[in-house]
């Protein structure tokens, strides 16, 4: 049996980790977990407790902190070394926060750090075809180094309810899960929230992050609006079912068009009704075709996603066929089996 070596000052619980975690011992796997005291002299760490050499040495999701440490020790010891970032530095400063001006001196510096860190794994995983785009034109990520698996959703947990729920006499509820941050559009949500016209709809946004308070103070005025706190992870998959119709994202910046978030996973796996912004992330033959369980809509444009919706909300009945079409795509491109495979894929390019 194979080992490999998760290394770095990561969280298991996350759920990208545990999705990948649990694939990789269906695959055969043993996973060891070397948590150092500190990122940056880990390799020093690592040689005083003295660690069994391992097939592989796995770097998590957002770890960019622990790589050159591990890429120290894999090195010495002739082990190839896997990243799974997730997100890139890069992008978040520049792209997403808007913290620093593209081509600005504290920009090349971050992006100067990031592909130095980048060029020291021998396999760099994405999350999306654009991801991969972006590590290899901006980050200079080979090709052959670079392999798309996607996040997905833990299925144990996210499964569509037994029955669907009948709201007999009930305004249908429209459901936004998330960080209250620019990719998540959520002031396209409020602004749609405001200019709907259609069958009555509740509208509930559960979620913290730097804009909810503007938020808040914007929907003050609007009744079919409320805020509810985070949902603690095991109880998400029954509040999505309790739900009608899922939103994703509708944030108009760059980052925003690279994601799947999670939340458009778990509300495919569900069986729920979704509505997001259309992006390139997506494979073309799944935005292309109808009979998907998705809504698209330009990214930014509220007066669209209002008008989606309130068609959706004009025909309750068909819902429920939506979201066997949602589980359906779930199950085609987005399931464990599938990104087991794609895993699969990528362990093998390491001979």
């Amino acid at each position: 049996m194979p080992t490999v070596l998760w290394w770095g000052r990561f969280d298991a619980e996350y759920s990208r980790n545990r999705i990948v975690r649990k694939l990789l011992r269906e695959l055969g796997w043993r996973i060891v977990d070397f948590h150092p005291r500190f990122s940056r002299l880990a390799d020093w760490e690592a040689r005083l407790k003295r660690l069994p050499r391992p097939e592989l040495v796995w770097v998590p999701c957002f770890r960019q902190r622990d790589l050159a440490a591990a890429s120290r020790w894999a090195r010495a010891r002739q082990v190839p070394l896997l990243f799974d970032p997730l997100i890139s530095a890069y992008d978040k400063l520049v792209f997403e926060r808007e913290k620093a001006p593209e081509g600005s001196a504290r920009a090349m510096k971050t992006l100067k750090h990031e592909r130095d860190l980048f060029r020291r794994a021998d396999i760099v995983l994405a999350d999306t075809r654009e991801h991969a785009r972006f590590f290899g034109e901006t980050l200079g990520v080979e090709t052959r180094r670079l392999h798309v698996v996607p996040v997905g959703a833990e299925e144990a947990l996210f499964q569509p309810a037994p029955a669907p729920d009948c709201h007999v006499g009930e305004p249908l509820e429209v459901l936004f899960f998330g960080s209250f941050i620019p990719l998540q559009g959520t002031s396209v949500i409020i602004e749609a929230a405001r200019c709907y016209q259609g069958p009555p709809l509740r509208w509930t946004l559960i979620g913290a992050g730097p804009e909810l308070a503007v938020r808040r103070q914007a929907a003050a005025d609007l009744l079919n609006v409320c805020f509810e706190p985070w949902v603690d992870y095991p109880a998400l998959p029954a509040r999505i079912r309790r739900a009608d119709i899922l939103l994703g994202v509708f944030g108009g910046t760059q980052k925003a068009g690279r994601v799947i978030p999670n939340k458009v996973f778990q509300a495919l796996a569900c069986g729920k009704p979704l509505v997001t912004r259309r992006a390139a992330a997506y494979p073309d033959e799944l935005v292309d075709a109808a009979g998907k369980g998705i809504v698209w809509v330009p990214a930014g444009d509220a007066v669209t996603l209002a008008s989606a919706l309130a068609e959706l909300a004009a025909n309750p009945r068909g819902l429920a066929e939506m979201g066997r079409q949602a589980r359906a795509t779930f199950d085609g491109y987005f399931s464990e089996a599938a990104i087991k495979s794609d895993l699969a894929e990528a362990l093998r390019t390491l001979g």
